[in-house]
């Protein structure tokens, strides 16, 4: 394995958040290098524990060698934060102080030859990011239908040249499987048009984002992972989300006003039916985005958005 290079964005605001203390259970849902990790961690013990789950096995081990020295106080697993609840009930934790999410594919990731999250190196088209399973990203290209490959690049990606891409790509893979990223780049560089490409945003990018959306049900995971997490939040307790792409943020924001909001029934109804409640309090009005300073130590830092609660 290479080493795991992963700068946290955001850490100072995360832990400003999150405000964890000695003696918590807190949880990390996509542990990643463990940066942000390592940080609760120096905050919650003694006698504190971070739970921290990831699907990419490499990350994992990284992650234990850079918290081996807490010992037991970091329990680490490897699954989908879609799968909060199965593990919560495995570890027998019914409770958390503090959870956080930062979502989205790593630096390391994105480096990693062979992986295919990136377009700017040759590799196969994998982009699972736990690699010991399910549909890769050229199984997806290839056995797709062209209606259901441009609904993912349209709304995955919000990619306005959908449907012409997924007709490039249905054409290409005829002549030869597609199973590689630049024979992606290329087919999507032949399906828009050149003097439409965007000066700062390469014309794959959002197909790529598209599909490796699809391959590993990131949106699906989140809105339950999400769920599980503020449920499981101790009144008083603190969850902290970082996105780095609209689709990402407006699922979160639209959560935290779901549980953010009281009564919904019509205004004029004399009393209360539905007997909803706000269940948490928005610490943000609007997300938090990193310094100028921090852009420029870690550019991928400049599309974060951190949006914050705090349970009631």
């Amino acid at each position: 394995m290479a080493d795991f290079q992963h700068l946290s964005v955001l850490p100072e605001e995360v832990i400003q958040f999150l405000e964890p203390h000695p003696g918590g259970v807190y949880l990390d849902g996509t542990l990643g290098g463990g940066g942000h990790a390592g940080l609760i961690l120096e905050r919650c013990t003694p006698g504190g524990t971070l739970i921290g789950i990831d699907q990419d096995r490499e990350a994992l081990q990284a992650a234990g060698k850079r918290l081996e020295d807490f010992g037991t106080a970091a329990q680490l697993v490897h699954g989908n934060f879609g799968g909060l609840q199965q593990h919560l009930n495995r570890l027998a934790i019914t409770g958390l102080d503090g959870f956080m999410l930062d979502l989205g594919v790593s630096s390391h990731q994105l480096d990693s030859a062979g992986r295919g999250f990136s377009f700017q190196q040759d590799a196969p088209l994998d982009m699972r990011m736990d690699t010991s399973g399910g549909e890769t990203a050229a199984d997806l290209l290839n056995d797709l239908p062209e209606q259901e490959l441009e609904q993912i690049i349209r709304d995955y990606g919000e990619e306005r040249w959908a449907k012409r891409i997924a007709a490039f790509i249905v054409k290409a893979r005829q002549e030869a499987p597609i199973v590689s990223t630049l024979q992606l780049v290329d087919i999507v560089k032949g399906a828009v048009p050149k003097a439409k490409w965007e000066e700062r945003i390469h014309p794959a990018t959002r197909t790529f984002q598209a599909i490796r959306i699809a391959v590993n049900h990131e949106l699906e995971s989140l809105e339950k992972g999400l769920r599980a997490a503020l449920d499981h939040l101790k009144p008083g307790g603190r969850g902290v989300v970082i996105s780095f792409h609209s689709l990402e943020d407006r699922i979160v924001k639209h959560i935290f006003r779901e549980y953010a909001t009281g009564c919904t029934c019509p205004r004029n109804f004399p009393v209360c039916a539905c007997n909803n409640k706000p269940r948490v309090r928005v610490l943000t009005g609007r997300p938090v985005t990193a310094t100028a300073q921090e852009i420029e130590a870690n550019p991928r830092s400049r599309s974060a958005k951190l949006r914050a609660v705090e349970k009631l």
